[in-house]
């Protein structure tokens, strides 16, 4: 018998390669995640690790949320959910969408889901074909280009460097059109860039796409509260694309719900039909008590988002500041969200010992390895000249976490 086990085991050790699928082999695992993974086996040992890789915001669900949760569960909001999500919380998302966005969507036109990523994996499982084209903006969210190629698309990346502030041009949008052109994929503010499209900047891309029938826009707009630029533009408020933009958007960054997995996304009433389709036999609908607290936390007091946007911003100023210090490395300065993405290709072919920083990914390690600071390779968002840090940490943690990363950058030779 135990003979039997062992041969079995070698068995499956042997062939679980060929037993998965090409789809779950060819996938990339998340970079940011890695990172965090990395993070916490180190400071499992005992080490003193930053931990700036995460794409989470390190302050508490508001109390006012968090109370109408616990009304709800009271209530019994405990059951089955409607797959598109609660009507409350639908009607809810259309008075936003039509109070800070100018767009006008019924609830029929609203998809809840567990997160904004479920929300564009909908739209990507919902409307691509093998062979459809998905044109994403570079620098992007790790998981953009790995959700396409699960939904059978073709990632094409235009790439915009930090001398753009990030953002690719309409010119180069419209350059990167072919017929097999199905979808737009861009957030504004951006991670991981913390960059902000203008209103000029989106209206030019809404008039690159509307010369193209046959192409959408899905707009990640997660990000919208964490917004320092002045103003936040949808660019599906503009006329000529208002009826080919989907929009995506939820409570985890600007209501600091990142465990409460609530995302959303409003469409055409076609599109969202799909997603309902699809994500009746994935998930079925979010949770009950979930979807209470977030319709409730859209038509309550902003106040603590709004302060929660202050604290990042001066978080941004003093982190852009302090890296600025730092030779061979160039900081932007983002207008939104709670990265900054720093340029480092000055640093590419610098060695410490025996370690050549060869690319960011040797300069994540390096800088964890070293100076026990987490951050994340910018060739996860596309962009092998640059790294990504969090501002998701106190003012005390990012001024060490930089005298760390000056620190390390000095070492280089």
């Amino acid at each position: 018998m135990a003979l039997k086990t062992v041969e079995h085991t070698q068995h499956n050790m042997t062939s679980s390669v060929n037993i998965l699928s090409q789809r779950a082999l060819r996938m990339e695992e998340s970079a940011t995640l890695r990172m965090a993974a990395l993070a916490r086996e180190l400071k499992a040992k005992g080490k003193d690790v930053i931990d700036l890789s995460l794409g989470e915001p390190d302050f508490d669900t508001p109390t006012h949320i968090k109370e109408a949760a616990k009304q709800a569960l009271d209530a019994g909001y405990t059951k089955y959910t409607p797959v598109p999500g609660l009507l409350e919380l639908r009607e809810a998302i259309c008075t936003k969408f039509r109070r800070d966005n100018g767009l006008n969507f019924l609830p029929s036109q609203i998809v809840v889901s567990n997160g904004a990523k479920q929300s564009i994996a909908n739209v990507c499982m919902a409307m691509l074909d093998p062979g459809d084209e998905v044109v994403i903006l570079s620098p992007y969210w790790v998981s953009y280009a790995e959700i396409v190629k699960v939904a059978e698309g073709e990632p094409v990346i235009v790439h915009a460097g930090i001398e753009q502030d990030y953002k690719p041009t309409a010119e180069q949008i419209a350059a990167a059109i072919t017929p097999s052109t199905k979808l737009l994929l861009f957030s504004s503010p951006c991670n991981p860039t913390g960059s902000v499209f203008s209103r000029e900047e989106l209206q030019a891309i809404a008039e690159v796409v509307s010369q193209h029938p046959g192409v959408y826009i899905v707009s990640d707009e997660i990000y919208e509260y964490i917004n320092f630029s002045g103003e936040h533009v949808s660019i599906g408020s503009f006329e000529q694309v208002k009826d080919r933009t989907i929009t995506i958007n939820g409570f985890s960054k600007g209501f600091a719900m990142t465990g409460w997995r609530l995302g959303y996304m409003g469409a055409p009433k076609w599109i969202a039909d799909a997603c309902n389709k699809i994500q009746g036999q994935f998930t079925s609908g979010a949770t009950a008590f979930s979807q209470k607290a977030a319709a409730y936390a859209l038509l309550a007091d902003l106040g603590p988002t709004r302060e929660m946007c202050r604290a990042f911003q001066q978080r941004r100023d003093m982190v852009v500041e302090l890296l600025s210090r730092i030779p061979s490395i160039k900081a932007n300065m983002p207008q939104g969200a709670f990265y900054s993405f720093p340029d480092i290709s000055a640093l590419l072919g610098k060695r410490c010992g025996d370690r050549i920083i060869q690319n960011p990914d040797d300069f994540c390690e390096y800088l964890l390895e070293n100076e026990y600071v987490a951050a994340v390779s910018g060739s996860a968002f596309g962009d092998d000249r640059c790294f990504r840090i969090s501002f998701a940490a106190s003012e005390a943690q990012l001024r060490e976490a930089v005298i760390r990363i000056e620190r390390a950058v000095r070492a280089l030779v």
